[in-house]
């Protein structure tokens, strides 16, 4: 048996002094995709954000793609999320950058030095959301869905366990959204793990999958019928 890609025992979410999760026990397994739903202040992003170490973890247990995260020391960090692809709501692309440039800009900061290497990883990424010709574009001449899906191939660039998604279509329109969660199911079936917070529950009920709530300071699991 592999190593659950996330495993929680008896976690609990800080912001300061205030809990805002308690006693969170999961696991979640290679190639599982997993919505995390709730209200706006539930916890989704403090819940996302302890995932990748921007919060850190004072109570429980917990490993993500093999990193003790309650034992991370800060300078662990980077190395944590070279095995996560991490995509943001309002895309973070360097607006002064073209989309390969904003792509060298990541690869450099994470140790690639091959030119050659690079221009192929760039290229095999953009293929993946379907935006190879746009690499010589800024972002400000891209549409919302479009630098979305940059960022999605910007999250691949070092081939991640794990792609944590938050609220990835909550600045875009109905049809984008659809748009960019068929490149994150097509990259779910590819074998990469998806977690994915968002309010969007036309999405869930259109791409039904494991669910996560957070309510009351507490994260459980809801049948789909019932969100």
């Amino acid at each position: 048996m592999s190593q659950p890609v996330l495993f929680l025992r008896d976690v609990s979410i800080y912001h300061g002094n205030k809990v805002i999760l308690s006693n969170i026990n999961l696991e979640v397994n290679h190639g599982e995709f997993i919505y995390i739903i709730g209200k706006t202040g539930s916890g989704k992003s403090s819940f996302m954000r302890t995932l990748y170490a921007d919060l850190p973890l004072t109570e429980g247990q917990a490993s993500i793609v093999d990193f003790d995260l309650a034992a991370l020391k800060d300078d662990k960090i980077p190395y944590l999320r070279r095995k996560i692809g991490i995509v943001f709501q309002d895309f973070q692309l360097l607006p002064d950058r073209s989309v390969k440039e904003n792509m060298l800009f990541v690869l450099k900061a994470t140790g690639w030095t091959n030119n050659e290497e690079m221009q192929v990883k760039i290229d095999e990424v953009l293929d993946k959301v379907d935006l190879k010709s746009i690499a010589d574009k800024m972002p400000h001449q891209l549409s919302g869905g479009e630098q979305q899906r940059v960022a999605i191939a910007r999250a691949l660039l070092n081939d991640p366990e794990l792609i944590l998604a938050d609220e990835p279509t909550g600045n875009l329109d109905p049809q984008t959204s659809v748009e960019v969660m068929e490149v994150l199911r097509k990259i779910n079936s590819n074998g990469k793990t998806v977690i994915m917070a968002t309010h969007d529950y036309a999405l869930l009920m259109k791409y039904p999958s494991k669910t996560l709530k957070c309510e009351d300071s507490k994260v459980f699991e809801v049948v789909q019928r019932s969100v």
